[in-house]
């Protein structure tokens, strides 16, 4: 579940394995237990058409040519530690690039905070004012 709105299918996100780097020892040159996660979020039934704009337009560098999400993770040395790490991953870039932003309220300054900033301008005015030489006659 990404959101109340968006539950991605597990039949949607496609896993493959590879070898994983870092520190390991030999145990990383026999075991793939990188997480590699797949999901074409353009072609997905999970989001709506305006989710699907937000989306390949926030994620467009993340995006493959296909529109195919690609997650990866290597945190640890065991695979399915990966494989949760990466569909955490996914929930989350999904979950912040379909937020819709806030509307702006338009606001007016008050009468008070207009005064205080005329007031302000004719202090700082008279201040430079008081600085020129006098005119010369």
């Amino acid at each position: 579940m990404i959101t109340n709105r968006v539950r991605i299918a597990s039949a949607e996100i496609e896993l493959s394995y590879a070898r994983s780097g870092g520190p390991g020892g030999q145990h990383v040159n026999k075991t793939s237990t990188k997480a590699v996660l797949r999901w074409n979020a353009l072609a997905s039934p999970a989001l709506s058409d305006a989710d699907k704009a937000l989306l390949s337009k926030k994620l467009a560098s993340k995006l493959t040519e296909a529109g195919e999400l690609v997650v990866t993770s290597e945190k640890s040395r065991d695979q399915a530690t990966n494989v949760d790490d990466a569909v955490a991953k996914l929930a989350e870039m999904v979950r912040e690039a379909i937020k819709r932003p806030k509307p702006r309220k338009k606001t007016k300054p008050s009468r008070a905070s207009k005064e205080r900033r005329l007031r302000q301008k004719r202090q700082r005015s008279e201040t430079k004012r008081m600085r020129k030489s006098p005119p010369r006659d």
